[in-house]
């Protein structure tokens, strides 16, 4: 999603109606700091040593909240924290938000942001970031989220003295992303799958090479603490918020990252000029109703699963899984996004069947090849007709090979996964969910391939 860069002035259609508070200095006073002092200890989960970062321990979320609003947090009427097991968390609104309406906004003076990393770390994180350059050339597109894990285990280093504090207590504990994963999960699931999952682990695995050099001043015991650090990335990967203009830098706005996932979302995030976030209603949101933002693509879930541990439960499309014709996709141009089943009806995309015919040429008739290459490059629907309609039979046969061994591969994964014990492979349930919605979507294709070839 393009984000504008405005400074929003009270009473303005379409922007903040909330005017930006004196938030307290980041040099606390005495007092300031007793008045956080307070607000941590009215949670009896508090932890005088620190914060507890055990998958199990309980989140703080109400002190969060507090601390949040003295610093100059403010939400619209009717917008509270909702969570029905006490793990996970949302925002919802109790007495509905009007289209363009400000639902929540966050002062700068809370937000972590990448670039402001960089001013604060200096030449240390200069060293770690070009080390990291040379473990892996296109991980530098990346180096802002390594500049928000960098930023989360300073301040946990620090922890009740860390002006974040609360934040940090009311984090998530448990992920199922891909990170988060053993090799037993990435066995488990569909090669698609467990490449996005796997690239994940593996980004986390530079990162984490590159801080245990020593550039970056943090403790050697939360370096030495690999749960600590995966944590910090888990935080950072799962709650950025992206920003391209007038810079390219991520943000962590504490209570903004409580926005969940939707396929179509109902609010934005826009960012001013001094870095304050505000997020408004994209169109009438019904009391009652969840807040909800866009974290990825909702034609293909499978991205979301890998980054985030969840499943969307309202997506429309999956990717048809043909991973191994990956050369063909981006020889013809096409992405990733292009190459669907509907998830309601099997249905296939026009796109899907191209790709296939495609390398059924190249492997036979090369010359063919190349004329059907120039048809998808400029969109010439006849040639195009001509070959489909030419080699239909072959291509049908080739998807039924595909489709159905997809159907082979995931009842097999899916069966190895729920061999698993829940105790020490706590992923499972998310794994199986991705599977199931594969096998389901599948078998409606094969049905829909099996009436076309009668």
């Amino acid at each position: 999603m393009q984000l504008s860069h405005i400074i929003f002035a009270a009473g303005t259609l379409g922007t903040s109606a909330f005017l930006p508070v004196r938030p307290l200095s980041f040099s606390q006073t005495t007092k300031d700091a007793a008045l956080l002092t307070d607000t941590r200890s009215s949670s009896s989960t508090s932890q005088l040593n620190g914060v507890l970062i055990s998958e199990y321990a309980q989140r703080d979320v109400p002190p969060m909240e507090q601390w949040a609003e003295q610093y100059g947090m403010q939400k619209a009427p009717g917008i509270e924290l909702y969570s029905e097991d006490g793990s996970d968390y949302q925002l919802i609104t109790q007495q509905g938000v009007g289209a363009g309406q400000t639902a929540l906004f966050v002062p700068a003076d809370i937000i972590l942001s990448s670039n402001a990393v960089v001013q604060e770390c200096g030449g240390a994180l200069q060293q770690a970031e070009a080390v990291l350059i040379e473990m892996e050339q296109g991980i530098a597109q990346r180096l802002p989220l390594f500049r928000l894990m960098v930023k989360i285990l300073a301040e946990y280093d620090k922890g009740q003295d860390s002006l974040f504090y609360p934040w940090l207590n009311a984090m998530p504990k448990l992920f199922y992303n891909g990170v988060a994963m053993t090799d037993g999960c990435f066995a488990c699931l569909p090669p698609y799958a467990s490449m996005l999952a796997q690239n994940e682990r593996n980004t986390y695995s530079r990162f984490l090479n590159a801080i245990r050099l020593g550039y970056v001043p943090l403790s050697q015991e939360t370096i030495n603490n690999d749960q600590v650090m995966q944590w910090a990335y888990n935080i950072a990967l799962t709650r950025f918020h992206e920003v391209w203009e007038p810079t390219r830098q991520k943000f962590i706005a504490p209570m903004a990252d409580m926005l969940n996932h939707g396929s179509e979302a109902n609010c934005e995030i826009t960012v001013d000029q001094v870095g304050n976030f505000n997020v408004a209603a994209l169109y009438d949101i019904p009391p009652g109703s969840p807040l909800t933002i866009s974290l990825g693509d909702p034609t293909n879930p499978t991205p979301i699963f890998a980054k985030y541990g969840f499943l969307p439960t309202d997506c429309a499309t999956i990717f048809c899984k043909a991973i191994h014709l990956e050369p063909q996709i981006e020889e013809l141009g096409y992405d990733f996004k292009d190459l669907l089943f509907q998830t309601q009806s099997g249905e296939i995309a026009p796109k899907v069947w191209d790709i296939f015919l495609y390398e059924l040429l190249r492997n036979n008739d090369p010359g063919a090849a190349d004329q059907f290459y120039v048809a998808c490059k400029t969109n010439d629907e006849d040639t195009k007709k001509h070959y489909h309609d030419n080699y239909f039979q072959y291509t049908l046969d080739a998807l039924k090979q595909h489709v159905y061994g997809i159907l082979g591969d995931v009842e097999n994964l899916t069966m190895k996964a729920q061999s698993y014990d829940l105790t020490t492979h706590p992923r499972v349930p998310v794994i199986v969910a991705h599977n199931n919605l594969v096998r389901d979507t599948f078998t409606m294709t094969a049905s829909l391939l099996e009436q076309m070839g009668q």
